[in-house]
Order: C-alpha cells, then structure tokens, then sequence
C-alpha cells in the first residue's frame, strides 16, 4: 500500500520525528560460524548490520598549522546521522587522551565520551569505541631544525599514544614514502610490542592494556556500546613479527573481560585489525590468538581508493571473510572504507555505489571514513603541511580550506544521496539478501528461520513515498527518518521476503 495512507491507518503516534524510531537499544553479541561465517545478533537473536561512519572529533590529532585538527561535534550531528540511514558510529578516542600520565585517567575526556554515546544512542545510533593511532603518535613529527637521512622528509606527527609513552630509541623524526616509514615510528612500535618501560618502570604495552580494562569497566554496563576496537591499524610491520601482535591481542581481550568482570557488566564485542598494511594490500591478517567467542574482525577495505585508484577490490571482501574463518568463523565489520568524495558521480560505476554493493553481497557492516574532518587534519596535510594547501577531505561535509581557511559549507549533497541507501538494518532469524538498487531506487530482503515473538524487522528507505510487498510479515509501521523511513514488520515465523520500491517523481 502507499506509505502514506499506511502511516495514518498505522501508526500516527510513530510520527513524532527521528527520535521516534528509538526504542532502547538492545545489546548487541558476536555469532560465530566458522563454516558459513559469523554475524551480529541482538538479545533478541535477530541479525544486525552495522552501517554507519568515523566520527573523528573527540581524538587527539598533531596540530601543524594554524587550523584546530579537528572539528567539533555539535548536537545536531547525533539526528544527521541518523537520518542518513545509519546506525552505528565509530567514535575516535585517543590513549593520550585517556591517560594523560601513567595511571592518571581523565575523568572527565572519559565522562565527555559517554555523554556523546548517549546523545548517538537517542537516536537509535550504536557506538563502536575505537582506541586510533595513526603512525603511533602526535610527538613523532619532525623537531625544528631537524636534519634527515638522505632521501627522507621531515615527518608530520599523527595521533594515538601519548608523549610519556613514546620511544623512540633517539631515531630520526623523518619518513619515507609512507608515514609508518620512520625509524622513530618504528622504534616506538618495537618498544611497545617489547613492552619497554616507560620512565615510570612499567611497561607500555601493560599501560596500554590495563587503559583498555579501564575503558570496559567504563562501558561495561552500556548495551548502546555495540564494543571496543582494540586498536586502529597497529604498526606491526618490518622486522615485527605478526605474532607479537596476536601476543597483544590475547592479552587486550583478556583485559577488557576483566574490565567488564569487575563492574559486573555484560560482554561487549571486541573488534580487532590486522597491520596497517593490510589497507594498502589487503591481506594479512594475525596468527590466532583467542577462543573468546566475542570477537569481530575488522580489517579496512579500502582497495581502488588507496594506492592504485580504481574500482573497489570484491577479493579483499572475500579475503576477510576467508581470514575471519581463522578466528572461529568471527563476524566481519569493516572498520573504514572510502575514496575521494569526488568520486561520488551517481552512475553505475561509482566507487561508493559499488562498494556498498559489495557490502550488501557479502553482508557485512561497515564504516565510512569519515564525518567530519578539519583543514588542519594531518590526513589532509602534504609533505609541507606548514605552506601548502591541504589535501581534499574525505568527509561527509564540503569544506572551504582556501587562503588558510577551515569552514564547513554544507552537507556534500551529491556525496549524501550515494551514502543514503536502504538496507535491512535487523532481520528476525538469518538474513540471506539484502540488496539496493541505486538506480530503481529498489530494495529486496529475504530472511529465513524467523520466530514469531523474534522482534520485528527493521529496514531503512532513503524515501517516504515507497510502495511495498511483504511476505512471511505482518503488523506494519513506519516512522520517519528525515527523508527517508523507518519500515518495520513483526514475522509470521519461518520465511519472509520484503520488497520496497522508491515512488519516482511523485
């Protein structure tokens, strides 16, 4: 039937605004398969797909130019995102942040973390809390005055680890070719999977994991935590072993249980990552390290858009789902994927049209790079960050960096409507198809092993003129999302399929 007459028959008091398509946000669990592949179910065993964005603004960035790193939040940045479509952000905290000095949290960065969750979850949005480091650290940038080997380049610092926790063996601050590419980098990242002692005696990598144990204890109790990303991108690259960091990871999972143990709460996910080099050539992932049943394996699938720009590669998508069978058939979440948002065009081969096609085929969650990000964001600087214009963000708004400037202009309108794309968010039972058609503006989804008292399906329509056929559903209502809707359907049990189609120029 047409929505319209649907939602007034329906569901009048559903029409409150995008705040409406909240009900609490039940917890979330990992589902291993090691012989179909894992997925995310909620406490009511329906499967979630986790669709959403990097918020970048409460991270701790190297500040080159005269340009803040990042860009603030403000309260309406919870409802734009959630009006897009999305249900999830993966939201930047950073170690130095955290823990300013050895076993000094900050109480109040923390209690600044949990107010943004809160304001995410009122509109239906579950957190992903990501621990990021780019090139280990803001204080590995190149000292005033400082010289370099033949062939390198003064380095720009990054984010992640703090200056007590830095060693860096008195190496150059210079890099070459690529940031990781740093005797200091890699320095520091040697010491830390050695866990050298920072001046204080204590290891780093220990410091590093009992923050983590922190940070669960934090969120132990939080069912809007979808869970904690152990680390973004880790260095271990060169001469590091990849079992030095499966050693961490053991010892990270172990930390965040305790964590959650002593505040009594409920076990969380735990996304993981291969190296930071698994984004430029995707593949490698760790030696297995856990049978803990909570894990989630978020390599970053950013194939044609880093490196060689082309179409996205379907092999790295395969390759995940392959190396997640590894770790006990462990769901899959891409933690970042995205390109230039210039190549945002609407056809066929569009780069975001065809990656999330990519991830509606494989059926994994994913988060775009990135919300928001400043003219002064290292990600936009150039190798004389201090002079020369920024690079082009990748983010969801146009911005204005001309003649030293860092002024947001708008939502990029053209790049939204590629992101704004409907999809089956939960599904009672399993989910087989979910896919969207960018073109006919159509969506199919197909579920099996439905309960009857399971919760409803929810799937999410960039429109609020669709026309749909249901089978196996009953009990439709809808809810405005911006300009897009909320379709919800209660299972008969068993089968079902969904049909919903866009009404064109009407």
């Amino acid at each position: 039937m047409a929505l319209a007459a649907a939602l007034a028959l329906c569901c009048l008091a559903c029409l409150a605004g995008s705040g409406a398509a909240r009900a609490d946000l039940p917890r979330l669990r990992a589902v291993p398969d090691p012989v179909k592949g894992g997925h995310i179910a909620d406490s009511q065993g329906r499967e979630v797909i986790l669709r959403g964005v990097n918020v970048n603004s409460l991270g701790e960035y190297w500040q080159g130019t005269k340009n803040k790193p990042v860009l603030p939040l403000d309260r309406r940045d919870p409802g734009r995102i959630a009006r897009i479509g999305w249900n999830t952000v993966r939201l930047i905290v950073s170690w130095s942040k955290v823990e300013p000095a050895p076993g000094n949290y900050d109480e109040k960065y923390l209690k600044r973390v949990s107010t943004w969750i809160d304001r995410f979850e009122s509109q239906g949005v579950y957190t992903i809390v990501d621990l990021h480091q780019d090139a280990w650290g803001a204080t590995l940038a190149a000292r005033p005055g400082e010289s370099c080997p033949s062939g390198y380049e003064p380095a720009f610092g990054w984010d992640g680890a703090p200056g007590w926790a830095t060693i860096d063996n008195g190496e150059p601050h210079c890099f070459i070719s690529a940031r990781e590419l740093s005797p200091a980098v890699q320095a520091a990242w040697g010491n830390f999977f050695s866990d050298s002692p920072a001046a204080d005696g204590v290891g780093i990598q220990t410091r590093y994991v009992r923050m983590l144990s922190r940070l669960a204890r934090e969120f132990a109790k939080d069912s809007a935590v979808a869970g904690i990303d152990i680390m973004n991108e880790p260095g271990q690259i060169g001469t590091i072993p990849a079992s030095a960091l499966s050693s961490f990871y053991a010892r990270s999972v172990d930390a965040i249980r305790r964590g959650e143990r002593k505040r009594k709460g409920f076990r969380h996910m735990i996304f993981f990552e291969p190296s930071v080099l698994w984004s430029l050539i995707g593949s490698g992932a760790p030696p297995p390290f856990t049978d803990d049943r909570g894990i989630v394996y978020s390599p970053h699938l950013y194939g044609g858009s880093i490196g060689a720009e082309g179409p996205p590669s379907e092999t790295s998508f395969q390759t995940a789902l392959s190396e997640a069978a590894s770790f006990g058939g462990a769901p899959v979440v891409t933690g970042e994927w995205g390109g230039n948002p210039a190549r945002a065009t609407g056809e066929p081969d569009d780069y975001f049209l065809a990656h999330q096609a990519l991830q509606d085929k494989y059926g994994i969650g994913a988060m775009l790079w990135t919300w928001k990000q400043s003219c002064g964001d290292p990600h936009a600087a150039t190798n004389d960050p201090g002079t020369a214009p920024p690079l082009p963000p990748w983010n969801v708004f146009r911005m204005d960096c001309t003649n030293g400037g860092n002024r947001i202009v708008g939502l990029d309108q053209k790049f939204v409507k590629d992101l704004r794309r409907g999809y089956v968010r939960r599904a009672p039972g399993r989910l087989v198809r979910s896919t969207w058609d960018p073109q006919e503006l159509k969506l199919v989804g197909e579920g099996r092993g439905a309960k009857r008292n399971q919760g409803r399906l929810e799937v999410f329509v960039p429109s609020d003129k669709v026309r749909f056929s249901p089978r196996g559903l009953r009990a439709f209502k809808g809810v405005p999302l911006g300009k897009g809707t909320l379709l919800t359907f209660r299972p008969k049990g068993g089968k079902w399929t969904l049909r919903a189609t866009v009404n064109q120029g009407r």
